[in-house]
């Protein structure tokens, strides 16, 4: 039985209401992802009100830590018991973590509550994608996913800007306190729309295997984020201990998981080359999104002098591109109900638009700017969205969760890596050319240098794996064989 023809069935109590629901389905995955970001351009204030500046990357790092870990769990348990209760839980954790945020007294509560935040948060994203390939049918989910993949372009530049105006026009709390209101009503709408569809009843939880991976990518992003924000070298204890560790562990969790009766990552999912491929490229494609996501900005910052607010302002055209080449990936699925095509064209035009930022400078023309951000966001924007269709569409009804979530999970895996490695290069190209030039125009040349080796690097790779996509219509995907 596969995916395509059995999922419409499933779904069938389901199609009314589908546009309330699907609403605010899009508002709580609005709300984890830009929860992602929004704390950035508050951190400054915060570590200016309670001090604590040694422990200002953990604020970041505890939210991605528990997010990460609790994707591929609540996906694989929200196949077994049903959506429903496992995003209530997740909503109300995540709100409760935003309440405590915001009522911190210092620097060590509001690490543990942006953990707990985080707990919550990694039910949002993954559940989110899969109510909406179990809501609406193949022919239909291209282009839903095409709007779901422009939420998630527009969360990552809304979360500087917001972040940004709250701190400046009102106090950096209501950073925390924004989510209340829109998870109220998100809480509202799951309660009284969501139907209760239940799962396959067949989860006996996976004691070690949750214990091993807990650990493991703990260790794995702890590392990780030592070496991309803390400067330290790859041979720092506090960098290669956890990494180390993270290897370990994760040799050990693929023989425990293969011998699990109800495994949180099923092992055999991996023998589908449709699934295994796409995984790849989510992982590789995080590093483009985090090229122009992550590095735009800090060039517009550091290299021409614009505040946090303004610069995520400036990186519109790049949003702009990903929700435009989102959507339109979307409707082309959805009309020719083919993939493979749209997904490899996209790391073309993210390597161009990559190529062509080889010219930043200090007094780069903004209508160039313009150009090569636009172009690079319309590449990244069909991942988004082509993706998850691509990979909803190779696995049975019951694995459409567990699915969902290791893509976010790869994803987030890949940009936590994309962003240490990139953030040691940007470092060292800034001190080396700072020696004999201004700050700004070390800190452009860097610019220079990173985005279009991180981007085209993420896009070369991609499209490597993308080709050896099977070429067939969305409506014969094959799911593979059970166990």
């Amino acid at each position: 039985m596969t995916a395509t023809t059995a999922a419409p069935a499933q779904m069938e109590p389901k199609a009314r209401g589908n546009g309330l629901l699907l609403a605010g389905v899009l508002g709580g995955m609005f709300l984890a992802m830009l929860d992602q970001t929004i704390v950035g351009t508050a951190l400054p204030r915060i570590v200016a009100e309670f001090g604590g500046a040694g422990l200002y990357t953990w604020v970041v790092t505890a939210y991605l830590l528990t997010s990460t870990v609790t994707v591929p769990l609540y996906g694989r348990l929200s196949d077994a018991y049903g959506r429903r209760p496992l995003l209530l839980i997740g909503v109300t954790v995540f709100l409760l973590g935003s309440v405590l945020c915001g009522l911190a007294q210092d620097m060590g509560q509001l690490i543990a509550f942006r953990g707990l935040q985080g707990l919550g948060a990694g039910a949002l994203i993954p559940l989110s994608l899969a109510l909406v390939a179990d809501m609406f049918p193949p022919e239909k989910s291209g282009k839903v996913q095409g709007a779901v993949g422009g939420v998630m372009a527009a969360s990552y530049i809304a979360g500087p800007i917001l972040g940004g105006f709250f701190t400046d026009q009102a106090s950096w709390r209501w950073a925390f306190f924004v989510n209340l209101p829109v998870g109220a009503v998100l809480l509202a709408i799951i309660a009284l729309r969501l139907p209760r569809t239940p799962g396959t009843g067949r989860a006996r939880p996976d004691y070690l295997g949750i214990a091993v991976f807990t650990v493991a990518i703990s260790a794995l992003l702890i590392g990780l984020t030592e070496k991309g924000l803390s400067g330290h070298t790859w041979t720092s204890p506090p960098v290669i201990g956890p990494l180390l560790a993270a290897a370990v562990l994760l040799g050990v969790f693929v023989p425990v998981e293969s011998r699990a009766e109800q495994p949180i990552m099923p092992m055999h999912l991996f023998r589908n080359p449709t699934y295994t491929i796409v995984n790849i490229a989510s992982f590789f494609t995080a590093a483009c999104l985090y090229a122009g996501a992550v590095f735009l900005p800090r060039y517009f910052q550091e290299a021409r002098g614009l505040s946090a607010t303004s610069s995520g302002l400036h990186i519109y055209p790049f949003m702009l591109g990903m929700l435009v080449g989102s959507i339109l990936t979307g409707a082309l699925i959805a009309r020719t109900r083919r993939y493979k095509p749209w997904l490899v064209a996209a790391p073309f035009l993210i390597a161009a638009g990559a190529v062509l930022c080889t010219g930043l400078a200090v007094g780069t023309s903004i209508w160039w700017l313009v150009a090569w951000m636009a172009l690079m966001g319309l590449g990244v924007g069909p991942m988004l969205s082509g993706l998850t269709v691509a990979v909803q569409s190779s696995v049975p009804p019951s694995y459409i969760g567990t699915a969902t979530a290791k893509l976010t999970f790869f994803r987030q895996i890949g940009g936590s890596v994309a962003l240490a490695v990139a953030g040691t290069a940007y470092t060292s190209v800034v001190r080396d050319q700072a020696v004999t030039r201004p700050l700004a125009e070390a800190h452009a040349a860097a610019a220079a240098t990173v985005i279009p080796w991180l981007a085209t690097a993420g896009a070369v790779i991609a499209l490597a794996a993308l080709v050896l996509l099977p070429r067939r219509p969305l409506a014969e995907a094959p799911a593979p064989a059970a166990r």
